[in-house]
């Protein structure tokens, strides 16, 4: 077994010096172990520095893991930015470790030393206190203690549940986990509360997502969690198997581009220096963008229920808003970072917020606004006294939500993000709203004098593929609109109308980006081949014909999911025929005869249309109105749909998908229609393919169970896993309170997908799979090992999906998916 290496980041070197010494002595110098502290200022040599902990990683690398111990305050935030600066494959083998720093690195260095694998050590480490505390004699503040909640209520213990757990996930209990224990939680009846053992904090309610989120909790961090009630074991269980399946976050897949500080010359006259956010060059005319001022009066009232109405429509207005974001930025971006918004629709639900609003308006007597700014002052400020820095950047989140509620009530317009030409966007800073809203397209780069690279904000303009430079100084708002920027989101440098020399430098660094990102793809350009000689297609899921050109460039053999709906939601309005062939011609052009699979128009549920409203409120729209449903009830707008595909496969490797299938009616009823219209175009003598294959989502159970039926209708099944997921576990995948239930590890989901593949090979049609599980490469041996022909994912998973493939045989494939079979939930899967 290979030896797991420790990182030690200190403040001071000597610190850091003498505990490696003394760990090295500990094990004979068999455990490598380097060191990042200090800073390299002679009058003040205290501090972090995070290329230092990003050289020391790479320095004592190991594929079996790198443990990292930190000392305090910003050793935590300089060892996470050096994190950022890894490339995917090797931030999945770091782990941060909370333990203190030299008993802690002693432990470590010991289990290291013996052989034991990184869960193992990083146990040791954290335990490396109890030995001193009982030879001390004062462990018991270390043991387990009666639960506050139980002694405030007075009650027998018949009710009282209280369980310990560890936080392993690798940001804690950020925003989403927060969003999602939170709502977990909301789930019961019993009075459940939350504390965090290893900070020392006092119990907190667990309805309450700012509460839990300011509990600073951590990865290797321990809380007690106490319930009373009928439902207590309940609770708890729920929340233990939230906390064990790592809130379902899969760190080894966040979409983070590696950035490396590079200098590109020496400072200069117009140069700035901030932060490297997102990777990449982006040179072009800069565009002030500033935010509505907000400007509070505050008043006395008379009638407090009204104002208190006031409060509780702009917030419900507020949510509607938040809940269109959610939905455009789930069909434009992807479903992680959509899940931002589940947690600011959860800052809205806050009770502990809430009530604190009620009862000022009722004892202060003053408007909603001013009430409404001051509690949320109040929670931001709690954000920023925890010594997290991750955690502290949360108030971003608050104060978006915050402002948005202030814009209701004060009946402001939400400030216009309307750019026609491509541009590098200035400001004070952007919210995750605003950065949701951007067009890659239009904006080249962001430049902002606040910010950092773990923002959500940031984790946005990293996945659309923006450059951002953060935390400028503020001159660069000084600067004229127009003004030629030019941006290095490596480095984290701007300069504003740079000389002929550094754009030269700039244009060949970008052009050196260019041929690195070629050489890293060359690969991702070769069939997906198994050790073994099974070819597995390898398609990509797009929204765009600018999502074509990427999906190429990264290696794709065609596109598996063309979501047709980006035609929709861009619009006022139903687009016409025209408007629609030319976008699916376009895309056919890009992709050179290969492969188009357009999925027909796919809206209800978490995606309506504003402007195809009917006035009638679904009371759950995930099992109303959507998808084929939506285009049977409105048959003109599908003919006129299904025309555009049709005249657009002329010529082309086009096929077509009918999504949300229950039942064979909706199928045959579907191929009436596509009938007519082939045809209308016949008489028209309007060409198309006559031979266009049609297919089917499988994403509802019924379709599973009728898949034999279903087969001799179609050519093709493609799976979509995120919708399957939540039909089959009966979970709302975007209602953060049953949401680890869709999880499409989860064993009964599997079962469906092996069946669907069964039958559908029985009937001689191939099989696709076109949901988020595609992408998650701990699954690769398991989809293949079901029998999946095609795998269809997002452009950028693409690469790591075809080198997983070809390290695989199919005999390994089909006995690990044997295996995930019989596991009894999705949690044992991962395990597995």
């Amino acid at each position: 077994m290979g030896i797991i290496s420790l990182v030690i980041v200190s403040h001071s070197q000597q610190l850091a010096v003498g505990v490696r010494e003394l760990a090295m002595q500990m094990v004979h110098d068999t455990v490598p172990i380097a060191i990042a502290a200090g800073i390299e200022d002679p009058e003040n040599p205290l501090g972090t520095d995070p290329m230092q902990v990003y050289a020391a990683i790479n320095s004592v690398f190991s594929d079996h893991g790198v443990l990292i111990l930190m000392d305090l305050g910003s050793a935590v935030m300089s060892t996470e930015m050096a994190l950022e600066l890894l490339d995917l494959d090797k931030r999945s083998k770091v782990y941060l470790c909370s333990a203190p720093l030299v008993e802690g690195t002693i432990a470590a260095a010991v289990s290291a030393a013996a052989g034991n694998n990184i869960p193992t050590v990083i146990a040791e480490a954290q335990g490396a206190l109890l030995g001193k505390a009982a030879l001390l004699g004062s462990a018991d503040h270390l043991k387990p203690h009666t639960c506050p909640l139980a002694k405030k209520q007075g009650v027998g213990t018949d009710n009282y549940r209280e369980i310990r757990l560890t936080i392993k996930n690798r940001l804690g209990l950020h925003a989403r986990p927060a969003a999602q224990f939170v709502a977990t939680a909301s789930r019961y009846k019993s009075q459940i509360q939350v504390q965090n053992i290893t900070r020392g904090t006092a119990a907190v309610r667990s309805d309450s997502i700012n509460q839990v989120a300011t509990l600073g909790a951590r990865q290797g961090h321990e809380l007690l969690i106490t319930a009373i009630g009928a439902d207590a074991q309940a609770a708890l269980t729920a929340l233990q198997a939230l906390i064990v399946n790592n809130f379902g976050e899969d760190d080894s897949a966040v979409k983070v581009r590696r950035v490396v500080p590079q200098e590109v010359t020496p400072a200069t006259e117009g140069e700035l220096v901030g932060i490297g956010a997102s990777g990449g060059i982006a040179i072009a005319p800069a565009i002030h963008y500033e935010s509505v001022p907000i400007s509070i009066n505050q008043y006395h009232i008379e009638n407090l229920e009204i104002e208190w109405q006031r409060l509780q429509e702009a917030i419900q207005i507020a949510k509607e808003e938040i809940q269109t974001l959610l939905s455009h930025t789930y069909v434009q971006i992807g479903d992680a970072e959509a899940a931002i918004f589940d947690a600011h629709l959860l800052f809205l639900e806050d009770p502990v917020l809430l009530e604190a609003a009620h009862q000022r308006i009722i004892q202060k007597r003053i408007n909603a606004e001013a009430v409404w700014q001051e509690v949320v002052d109040e929670v931001a400020n709690s954000y920023q006294q925890l010594e997290d820095a991750y955690l502290q950047e949360r108030v971003d989140d608050l104060v978006d939500v915050g402002r948005r509620v202030l814009r209701i009530l004060l009946g402001n317009a939400p400030p216009p993000l309307e750019i026609t030409t491509p541009s590098i966007i200035l400001a004070q800073d952007l919210t995750p709203s605003d950065t949701a809203r951007l067009d890659p397209q239009k904006v080249l780069g962001i430049c902002t004098t606040y910010g950092s690279a773990t923002s959500h904000s940031a984790i946005i303009a990293r996945t659309l593929g923006i450059p951002a430079v953060l935390g400028v100084d503020a001159q660069i708002l000084k600067v004229e609109n127009g003004t030629l920027i030019g941006l290095d989101g490596e480095s984290g440098k701007a300069w504003i109308s740079p000389e002929p020399g550094i754009l030269k430098a700039l244009e060949a660094k970008a052009q050196a980006w260019q041929t690195a990102q070629v050489q890293t793809r060359k690969q991702a350009h070769q069939p997906a081949i198994t050790l073994d000689g099974k070819r597995i297609t390898v398609l990509s899921n797009i929204n765009s014909i600018a999502d074509a050109q990427v999906a190429i460039s990264h290696g794709a053999e065609g596109v598996g999911l063309l979501r047709t709906e980006f035609l929709y939601f861009d619009s006022d309005r139903l687009p016409n025929e025209e408007e629609q062939l030319k976008v699916y011609q376009s895309i056919a052009k890009v992709l050179e005869n290969r492969p188009l699979i357009i999925r027909t128009l796919d809206v209800g549920g978490d995606k309506p249309l504003p402007y195809m409203s009917t006035g009638v409120t679904e009371a759950n729209p995930f099992l109303g109105v959507r998808g084929i449903r939506f285009c049977l009830e409105n048959p003109q707008l599908f003919k006129t749909h299904l025309r555009a595909i049709l005249r657009a496969s002329a010529g082309n490797n086009i096929k077509i998908m009918l999504p949300m299938i229950a039942t064979l009616t909706e199928v045959r009823a579907a191929k009436v229609i596509l009938a007519q219209v082939r045809g209308e175009l016949r008489q028209e003598k309007i060409p198309f393919d006559e031979n266009m294959e049609v297919g089917i989502m499988i994403e509802t159970p019924a379709a599973v169970a009728i898949a034999d039926q279903l087969a001799k209708e179609v050519q093709f099944f493609s799976i979509g896993t995120n919708d399957l997921s939540q039909y089959v576990m009966a979970g709302d995948r975007n209602n953060p309170r049953v949401a680890n239930l869709a999880d499409a590890l989860q064993p009964a989901v599997l079962r469906m997908i092996q069946q669907t593949v069964q039958v559908a090979h029985a009937a001689n049609i191939w099989v696709g799979l076109c949901g988020e599980l595609a992408a998650d490469i701990m699954s690769t041996s398991i989809l293949l090992g079901l029998g999946l022909d095609e795998l269809s994912v997002n452009p950028q998973a693409i690469a790591p999906l075809k080198q997983e493939i070809t390290r695989l045989t199919m005999m390994q494939a089909k006995t690990i998916a044997s295996l995930a079979l019989q596991q009894d939930s999705a949690s044992s899967v991962r395990a597995l």
